[in-house]
């Protein structure tokens, strides 16, 4: 009769049984088998489940900035910013007209010496405008050469006359690659002294029939030089009544006056050509 050891339907098995199915070792093992403890299988599934979570929010972080600098608007470098500026610059003296860079009329304030009257202004009005030309052609050797090694592009002249026909000017509008290069051949014009203690300048223009039909290089009384954005304006002023050239520093008033008119001139014409220049934006688009 057989014995049934630990409950009905074999809940134990037999003494001595073979094992279950053949090639599979017995429940008890071999002699002297000790089971291997089993893998924290809970705590590796968690620390899988936040690796995978971290893993996968810092790629979606690295998305979204991506689509995030597409979107934005491009923010410019100084660098940049400058090459554009004086890109913008540069392309006005081809963009105008040759009427807008050198107006019509011009009003000028007048020198320290005739100042006591705030609303009093003085104007002159514009003989003729010159043919495009080189610096090489247009201005004496000495600011020649020193625009030239900035990069002079080209020269652009113009001729005035003052309101009461005392004085003749003419400007001259270098344009120079860079604000940079601007400001340093300015500088260096300046200090540069000319033939006879004049400045180096600009060579005259005259107009046949105009008070400027004998303003000659002979006839210049003083120059100067003023510059902004990527232009350098030159000017030097002389008598309308083609006098030859003298020392007018010595006298005060005059000097101060052919000053003031020729400032005045140079610096309506920087007011067109130097104009200020809205900072770049990018309006956003991407690639923009």
């Amino acid at each position: 009769m057989a014995a049934d050891y630990g409950g009905s339907f074999g809940g134990q098995p037999w003494h001595g049984a073979p094992p279950p199915h053949p090639g599979e070792p017995g429940r008890g093992g071999p002699p002297g088998w000790t089971p291997e403890p089993g893998p924290p299988t809970r705590r590796r599934n968690r620390i899988l489940a936040i690796t995978v979570l971290v893993l996968g929010l810092a790629g979606f972080l690295v998305s979204a900035a991506g689509v995030l600098n597409q979107v934005m608007p491009r923010r410019f470098t100084a660098a940049e910013q400058t090459r554009i500026t004086n890109w913008e610059f540069g392309q006005r003296w081809r963009a105008l007209t040759a009427a807008a860079i050198f107006p019509a009329s011009v009003s000028y304030p007048p020198p320290s010496v005739l100042a006591d009257d705030p609303s009093l202004t003085l104007s002159a009005h514009r003989i003729g405008i010159a043919r495009q030309a080189s610096c090489a052609a247009a201005a004496d050797r000495t600011a020649a050469s020193m625009l030239d090694k900035d990069g002079c592009a080209a020269m652009l002249r113009a001729t005035y006359v003052d309101a009461t026909d005392s004085y003749v000017m003419t400007v001259g509008a270098a344009v120079l690659p860079s604000a940079a290069k601007a400001t340093a051949a300015a500088r260096a014009i300046a200090g540069a002294a000319g033939p006879g203690g004049l400045g180096s300048t600009v060579h005259t223009v005259q107009f046949a029939d105009t008070p400027a039909a004998s303003f000659t290089d002979g006839r210049q009384q003083l120059s100067g030089v003023i510059s902004a954005g990527t232009y350098v304006v030159l000017y030097t002023v002389g008598y309308a009544d083609g006098r030859p050239r003298e020392p007018v520093a010595g006298d005060g008033y005059t000097d101060k006056e052919m000053t003031s008119a020729g400032q005045g001139v140079a610096r309506a014409v920087l007011s067109v050509l130097a104009a200020p220049v809205t900072a770049a934006r990018c309006p956003g688009a991407p690639g923009c």
